[in-house]
């Protein structure tokens, strides 16, 4: 159901007021080909009455003869940013940047990010973004969540299904989505609400199931049948099962690079007005999946890059694939249990 302007132009200040922008700052809005027309004309009438100064930078697609899918996420690396020095420096030299292209994953974004610049992603549907607007306890818990890893050495995720995965921990920082920008050289992402980290370089090990109505993106669908994952030394070495199985060993060997078959990120949803549910309601070209991302008791884990954390591994394909009725534990805390997150807001 479509929202009104007013509706998201007020969900937009509730998100800049939360991002600390403050009257005078410079706001950039990165435009592409495929930005939703509402959420740039609402986020910039919200940002002038917010006092901000704005620019809008509209860059043209690139990857199109090279992506499978329309989503955003189906090629990462190149951007419209790629040696376009001008388009890079007007983006270092502001106080925000709302990102309504995608950035993710590039070296222009870390780029933009050591300058001090802060990032706010938003390429979700209007309706997605004011049903998933963020609040301060989003913020606490998510972060609390993160402070529980920094202070981990292993995680180790099990289910009935048959997933036994442990996963080396400290190499790579805990990162914290939820929602807005609160500090400078700080990236999130509206919608979100989750915790994740990367496992240490080549210490990944176990088995993953992908069950029954677990979902795969950036496919968009619920999986039907279950598909094994072996994990050896930080990487898939094997991906066994039906149809679906098969239809995901295609699409990775389309990019005809082993760094997609390392294991990326991991951790679990916190976002609890995510629905698992939601995905076979959207038509999937419209939406990136963060729904599916988010929501709560979720185990998420990807393959691909781990750059975004400061590593040296990058690869054009990414895939992240959240799990249902996954038990997470660090150490010898269980903090996802069978789905269910234990702390519901007040782990400490």
């Amino acid at each position: 159901m479509a929202v009104s302007d007013y509706d998201l132009i007020e969900a937009w200040k509730h998100v800049l007021t939360l991002s600390d922008l403050q009257r005078g700052q410079s706001v950039t809005i990165l435009t592409g080909a495929d930005t939703h027309p509402q959420t740039l004309r609402t986020a910039q009438v919200a940002c002038q009455a917010l006092g901000a100064i704005v620019n809008r930078l509209d860059l043209p697609p690139v990857n199109g003869e090279k992506a499978l899918s329309r989503d955003s996420l189906a090629y990462l690396g190149v951007t419209p940013l790629t040696g376009n020095a001008p388009a890079l420096a007007a983006l270092k030299a502001s106080d925000l940047v709302l990102d309504l292209m995608t950035l993710l994953f590039s070296p222009e974004q870390h780029e933009i990010l050591a300058s001090g610049t802060r990032i706010l992603l938003a390429v979700e549907p209007p309706e997605i973004l004011v049903r998933l607007l963020p609040t301060v306890a989003d913020r606490q818990r998510v972060l609390a969540a993160a402070a529980l890893i920094e202070r981990a050495s292993q995680m180790h995720v099990t289910s009935a299904a048959g997933t036994a995965l442990t996963c080396p921990l400290g190499e790579f920082p805990a990162i914290s989505e939820y929602g807005f920008v609160d500090a400078p050289g700080r990236w999130d992402h509206w919608p979100s609400g989750f915790v994740l980290t990367w496992p240490n370089e080549l210490g990944a090990n176990g088995r993953i199931v992908i069950d029954r109505g677990d979902i795969l993106l950036p496919h968009k669908s619920y999986v039907q049948d279950p598909i094994e994952l072996q994990v050896k030394n930080g990487y898939v070495t094997s991906i066994e099962g039906g149809v679906e199985a098969a239809l995901l060993r295609d699409y990775m060997a389309v990019f005809n690079d082993p760094e997609a078959y390392a294991l990326s990120h991991i951790g679990w949803g916190l976002q609890p007005r995510a629905r698992w549910s939601t995905l076979g309601l959207l038509d999937r070209e419209a939406h990136i999946g963060m729904d599916a991302r988010a929501y709560e008791g979720n185990f998420l884990f990807s393959m691909g890059p781990n750059n975004e954390a400061g590593g040296n591994r990058t690869t054009a394909c990414h895939i992240d694939i959240p799990l249902r009725d996954c038990t997470v534990r660090l150490d010898d805390l269980v903090v996802v249990e069978k789905g269910r997150v234990m702390d519901r807001g007040n782990m400490q």
